[in-house]
């Protein structure tokens, strides 16, 4: 371990701790180098370089991607900035089939953050990535001045590989495969509303926000042919069934009775007038599957603790292409638009 950890002595950020200079090393070094505690990282280098022949064991194409994180309130029910940057960004790197494997991480920290708040997002970010099984090795520090961010934003990106043999895209919906959801809907949304303070619920809802690598890694062992899959985060799982029915050409037909919302985000949305078909999830996958495969991918989401209340909500149909419909529990239908506007604004 380096000898320089343990030397930060400041309680706030100030604009130094983003200079380039002494206080700037010493942040890093105290905060995020422990606490992501990597040799490619511990290095101190301005990249991180690892042999390409470790990453050709896990496949035959490279999957990359980035997001940036600037949820308000910066702790909510269930988790932080910290679980959501690295869940978000290792989910976005399953959902290609990849195993994901190294992640960045850069800072915008507002001026007067408390250093605690950053050793408390720091230390979640590596829980979370320890779960996922990634390793933190890059990053970035910048410092503004007071009122020229708020509090902390967080950008993440993530590097994975794709097995061969593995081809999941938007682009692949068939008339006859079947729409399966992991579990509850628009619980992160929720959580997110309650930390604000903008709903009064009387229960424990939380976010669910989670990395999913593990369980798209124990559907992909079915070796079944899973064609299409996305996480339901900004915009919900409307959004992402009408992106699968324009990207394929396709119309999807989902059930009202068959999607799984706990009653109290029905409560919310009720009383708010939201629908939660479009509230952000944080550890919800959407995946379309042939038919005849649906049982065994089923069975091995049900086996993983992220896939217990896994299930089929609709099927994929030729006409109207572009078209997501909803049958309701009345009897009727009503077609289920891509998200116009902002619900929730900074959700994630």
């Amino acid at each position: 371990m380096n000898d320089r950890l343990g030397r930060l002595r400041d309680t706030t950020i100030n604009l130094a701790h983003g200079s380039g200079g002494r206080a700037m090393r010493e942040l890093i070094e105290d905060v995020f180098v422990m606490a992501f505690d990597n040799p490619a990282l511990a290095a101190l280098e301005d990249q991180a370089v690892f042999p390409l022949a470790d990453l050709v064991r896990h496949g035959d194409r490279l999957a990359f991607t980035t997001d940036s994180y600037v949820v308000d309130p910066l702790f909510f029910p269930g988790g932080d900035i910290g679980t959501l940057a690295v869940s978000g960004t290792v989910n976005d790197l399953a959902m290609s089939g990849a195993k994901p494997l190294f992640l960045s991480c850069g800072m915008v920290i507002e001026e007067g953050l408390a250093v605690d708040i950053l050793r408390r997002v720091a230390a979640s970010m590596q829980r979370v990535a320890i779960e996922a099984g990634v390793s933190i090795v890059t990053g970035d520090t910048k410092v503004v001045e007071r009122g020229c961010a708020d509090k902390l934003f967080v950008n993440t990106a993530g590097v994975g590989v794709v097995p061969a043999g593995v081809s999941i895209s938007a682009r692949r919906a068939q008339a006859g495969d079947v729409v399966i959801v992991n579990g509850f809907l628009g619980d992160h949304g929720t959580a997110i509303l309650v930390a604000r303070q903008q709903l009064a619920l009387q229960s424990d809802i939380e976010s669910d926000c989670a990395p999913l690598a593990s369980l798209v890694a124990a559907m992909l062992d079915t070796r079944e042919d899973i064609h299409c899959m996305r996480d339901a985060t900004r915009g919900g799982v409307a959004t992402v069934l009408n992106e699968f029915a324009l990207s394929s050409g396709v119309a999807i037909r989902i059930h009202e009775a068959a999607l799984p919302i706990r009653e109290e985000v029905k409560g919310a949305c009720e009383i708010l007038g939201l629908d939660p078909l479009y509230l952000a999830n944080e550890g919800k996958l959407v995946a379309v599957v042939p038919a005849h495969a649906a049982e065994r991918v089923l069975a091995a989401m049900h086996a993983h603790p992220a896939g217990r209340h896994a299930g089929v909500i609709g099927e994929v149909v030729a006409q109207p292409a572009g078209i997501v419909v909803l049958h309701t529990g009345f009897g009727g239908q009503r077609i289920v638009d891509m998200l116009v506007g902002e619900q929730l604004p900074r959700i994630c």
